[in-house]
């Protein structure tokens, strides 16, 4: 069995793919049409299924658009990592290390080291401001190498 490679994205980057966000939905699409494909698995807090309705600085989703948004988070190549005990005190101690971090970042950041995930994308510059400071895991906004891409039309 071919390993398929992981990403972790964060709640602004299913935003951004979601509301059709001119700067962001093109880097989305890329990495949806590889999951699509089968070349790429795309994993998450389930925090994020509710972070997603109101993120600050965004507008709001609204409840009619439920139904679609729950479909989003029930396609195949999107798992949902649940959060424990270690995964909440490792944020807490995030929080601590990196205080500019928000909670549900750390949230995020903290499962994403938990699963040994290699990159985690995001949109939110203070969260891209810790690139760098783990030694196992990059974080950047979404940007699919061309040749993956190209990989997958075989």
């Amino acid at each position: 069995m071919i390993k398929k490679e992981q990403v972790y994205w964060d709640s602004s980057v299913f935003l951004g793919w979601f509301l059709n966000e001119n700067d962001r939905v093109e880097k989305c699409k890329a990495g949806i049409e590889l999951a699509q494909k089968e070349k790429l698995i795309i994993l998450t807090s389930a925090i994020t299924l509710t972070e997603v309705i109101k993120i600050k600085g965004q507008k709001p989703l609204q409840s009619e658009q439920e139904e679609e948004i729950k479909k989003i988070f029930e396609y195949e190549y999107i798992k949902l990592i649940n959060i424990d005990r270690y995964i909440a005190e490792d944020a807490r101690h995030l929080i601590w290390t990196y205080p500019h971090l928000h909670p549900k970042d750390s949230i995020h950041l903290a499962s994403a080291i938990k699963e040994k995930i290699p990159v985690l994308n995001s949109f939110d510059d203070h969260f891209l401001k810790l690139n760098g400071k783990f030694q196992n895991i990059v974080i950047s906004q979404p940007n699919f190498p061309r040749q993956l891409i190209l990989n997958s039309q075989d």
